[in-house]
């Protein structure tokens, strides 16, 4: 077990040649992919399915405009709220890029890797939050016809769900690749 005298010295400890770190970066992308903004994955595609066969006001479509009446509001931001996470987010992951890559500190360099995609994924869905609720607000308000509001917000759902995709395909690559990369480089972690 290795002595950790200084914050730096806990901060140098080994993180890509250990399976630890490397269950959590598989097991933490493979769990975002099972929901779009805490809507379970399954909800969505079978009201998509029910919307792309004509049938835009079944129960499974009204199912998913209540999950999305219950997650949305835990979604909102306002403008102060937006700033200090933006702050307290870019303050956190600047520090460990800095630690990590001009410092060379291992467990910087991968809790940086781990949470700079995570902190993209988070204003993904405040920015789809943002666009869903006055779907939603409009559908409850008769404003806008249900099917019509589904329809929408299936589609944008299943666009940002692409984009998830995506950015956790490219971080665990980007992970592995850097993880490979110090390995090689630092081959007994100093």
């Amino acid at each position: 077990m290795p002595q950790f005298d200084s914050l730096i010295g806990f901060l140098d400890s080994r993180s890509f040649g250990t399976v630890w770190y490397w269950l959590v970066v598989i097991g933490t992308w493979s769990l975002t992919g099972r929901n779009v903004i805490g809507v379970p994955a399954e909800i969505v595609s079978r009201a998509r399915s029910a919307v792309q066969a004509g049938q835009g006001d079944c129960p499974v479509v009204l199912h998913l405009l209540d999950w999305l009446s219950l997650v949305l509001p835990r979604w909102r931001l306002g403008p102060r709220e937006g700033l200090v996470f933006l702050a307290v987010t870019g303050f956190l992951l600047t520090s460990l890029a800095i630690l990590g890559i001009g410092y060379a500190l291992e467990l910087a360099l991968a809790a940086f890797l781990l949470l700079l995609p995570f902190a993209i994924l988070f204003w993904l869905r405040v920015a789809l939050a943002r666009r869903l609720m006055p779907l939603l607000e409009a559908a409850e308000e008769g404003s806008r016809p249900i099917p019509e509001a589904a329809a929408e917000a299936i589609r944008r759902m299943v666009i940002h769900r692409r984009l998830v995709t995506v950015l956790s395909m490219a971080a665990v690559a980007v992970t592995a690749l850097w993880g490979a990369l110090w390995s090689v480089i630092h081959p007994y972690g100093f």
